[in-house]
């Protein structure tokens, strides 16, 4: 292998005090849920909310600032935070290529690190072959996101202080996208514990390296939550790593990365970006396989966009049932729909929202159908609600796609 232990405990003396030994925490809310002991290495706590800054800082030991006309990285957020901050506090100039549509977060976290942003390419890739012009136009030093042994090193780091921090574990989860942590940490971990069972997660839509190893063609494509991990080609360098010491690799749907992130936040109460969260997302999607296991969980980075972020926490109250819409038909007459609001409120629900739906055909002329958003404590509570509406002779549909309540 290309990156051996000596390379990483180097890089842990390298960054000491200008990286965070983040915290190996236990998380007893979701242990208790999963039926598993789980512990998380808070990466999203670093201080530009993802382990990049690892390698980021651990390469910058390799440039001279004073014979370099500048660094050039292309990426979608974590790794050009951690190169732009290194950047300014070694004052060389930094470029940073974007996809056009990287989240607005990322790219304003960025530029408040002094750097030059600029948006270029539909995807990652085309966004490259912008970066690799301006590396010949402006004589620019690049730092890769992943496949670079100065970078998995200092990704290893995490790995390092993970398993000192927490030597009983049975198992890790860590993330992968071009393999840079994954390989690092295993690396590390291994070398102190061989019997550890490492477990890589991938989005179904960039399970590149999975294909990799197992020799089929994957094409990746779409937008997916877990947009620090869509990597369309993985590292020359951690690939080799990654199938020599990685036992398994778990890929994910959106849906189960999603109520990761959900998860995370509403039990662990902690926010994570979709790719820090999918760890936690393969444990939710196999409870047999960690029943009664100790998972360490790598949660590499927090850095979700915040209207994402509500979205998904606003899907989540509706598949819980917590949020609903209901359809109710009413006779087109006065007092009717305070008495729609007076039994859902006697019910104990909260009305948010009403809509009048009287202009469709499907309508009797002298009823209205009035759509109602309504917070509800969980899914058995709006069933009760909607049954006190029936009882009153008010036909009522449920609109929100909520499992385990009868619309009949």
């Amino acid at each position: 292998m290309s990156i051996t232990i000596t390379d990483i405990e180097a890089a842990a003396e390298r960054i000491a005090g200008d990286v965070l030994h983040t915290p190996t925490v236990a998380a007893p809310g979701l242990s208790r849920v999963l039926g598993c002991d789980l512990r998380l290495k808070l990466e999203s706590l670093q201080l530009t909310g993802s382990f990049k800054v690892r390698g980021a800082r651990n390469r910058f030991s390799t440039i001279d600032p004073d014979t370099t006309n500048g660094v050039i990285a292309c990426s979608a957020g974590n790794h050009a935070q951690g190169v732009a901050c290194f950047a300014e506090r070694m004052g060389i100039a930094a470029t940073i290529v974007m996809p056009r549509d990287t989240p607005f977060a990322k790219v304003e976290a960025t530029e408040r690190y002094g750097a030059r942003v600029i948006l270029e390419g539909a995807t990652l890739a085309e966004a490259q072959v912008h970066t690799e012009k301006l590396i010949a136009a402006e004589d620019l030093t690049f730092i890769h996101p992943y496949d670079d042994d100065m970078i998995i090193a200092g990704q290893g780091t995490a790995g390092l202080e993970m398993i000192a921090d927490a030597p009983d574990l049975d198992c890790v989860i860590i993330p992968i996208g071009g393999g840079g942590l994954i390989a690092g940490c295993a690396v590390a971990m291994k070398h102190h514990k061989p019997d550890l069972e490492i477990i890589g997660v991938e989005a179904a839509s960039y399970a590149t390296m999975n294909a990799a190893i197992t020799g089929r063609e994957v094409t990746s494509r779409g937008a997916t939550l877990a947009e620090g991990i869509a990597v369309k080609t993985p590292g020359t360098r951690t690939l080799p790593i990654v199938r020599e010491l990685v036992d398994d690799i778990v890929v994910l749907e959106e849906a189960a990365i999603e109520n990761a992130v959900e998860l995370l936040t509403d039990t662990g109460r902690l926010v994570a970006e979709g790719a820090g969260a999918a760890p936690l997302g393969v444990v939710m999607e196999n409870r047999e396989r960690f029943a009664g296991r100790k998972v360490g969980l790598m949660i590499s980075g927090g850095n979700i966009d915040m209207r994402i972020f509500a979205s998904v926490l606003l899907r989540g109250l509706v598949r819980g049932g917590q949020m609903v819409r209901l359809r109710v038909q009413i006779s087109d007459s006065p007092g009717q729909l305070a008495a729609v609001s007076g039994l859902i409120g006697d019910a104990g629900g909260n009305i948010v929202e009403i809509v009048h739906q009287r202009m469709f055909y499907d309508v009797p002329v002298k009823h209205t159908d009035i759509d109602v958003v309504v917070e509800t404590r969980n899914a058995a509570h709006a069933a009760e609600i909607v049954a006190c509406l029936e009882a009153a002779h008010l036909p009522t549909r449920l609109l929100s796609d909520v499992t385990g309540i009868s619309t009949s």
